[in-house]
């Protein structure tokens, strides 16, 4: 398990709204057991909806994997992959669980989108499994959309929230490499990011930048995950 650096608590409270308490109590949750429970190619592979879920989506080759691994302070818990939309199946992992409990909470990493290269079945394929499971899962409380901070919301981005919206899932949107950009670009693209959200009926009005190298935004991240539960 490797040490991910955590941004002074006084930024992450000026930034994101988290006390110093709720920064604490997410980081004592994320330090516990984290396991990886099983792949849905399918919905019929679904695990039992025995607890509550937080699903992250993003562009394929977004930093998804490498920002669930800082999230969970394990290097290789999610697979990372030098070919943009490899997974195309939904990735469940057990947060809290011992032996045979029940785990705290449930994360799911979402199939890639937006990969050009794709095949159209594959993209067929993946907007059936993505807007069923979004439709039909009761106990997903929010889904993280991932965004290339150096992009910005791209047109695949807005389909996702579209269907997000439909579907009436509440979704939260998170900046991604944010340390491959300039301070005032960032800031720039966080305050767009921001405008955009807030003309959404199913989005979180704030969001959080984060970068899975620098462990920028990781603290607040767990905070928000957690805050989506309750």
């Amino acid at each position: 398990m490797s040490d991910v650096p955590v941004p002074a608590q006084g930024q992450e409270q000026e930034e994101a709204g988290f006390s110093v308490e709720q920064l604490e109590a997410a980081r004592r949750v994320f330090a516990g057991p984290v396991a990886f429970l099983r792949s849905a190619p399918s919905l019929k592979f679904l695990p039992d909806p025995i607890v509550k879920e937080v699903a992250f989506a993003g562009r394929s080759n977004v930093g998804k994997s490498s920002l669930l691994n800082a999230l969970t302070n394990r290097n290789g818990l999610a697979r990372t992959s030098n070919t943009p939309g490899r997974t195309q199946e939904l990735n469940f992992f057990d947060i809290g669980a011992v032996d045979e409990t029940p785990p705290i909470f449930r994360l799911v990493d979402m199939p890639g989108y937006g990969y050009a290269k794709a095949p159209k079945d594959m993209v067929r394929q993946w907007r059936f499994l993505v807007n069923d499971y979004l439709r039909g899962r009761a106990v997903l409380k929010r889904t993280l959309v991932l965004i290339d901070s150096r992009h910005g919301i791209k047109d695949v981005d807005y389909e996702m929230m579209k269907m997000l919206d439909e579907a009436a899932v509440s979704y939260r949107l998170v900046l991604t490499k944010a340390d491959k950009i300039k301070a005032s670009e960032l800031e720039a693209v966080t305050q767009r990011t921001i405008a955009e959200a807030r003309k959404h009926p199913a989005a979180h009005p704030e969001i959080i930048a984060t970068s899975s190298e620098k462990g920028m935004g990781i603290a607040e991240l767990r905070a928000a995950v957690i805050e989506a539960l309750n």
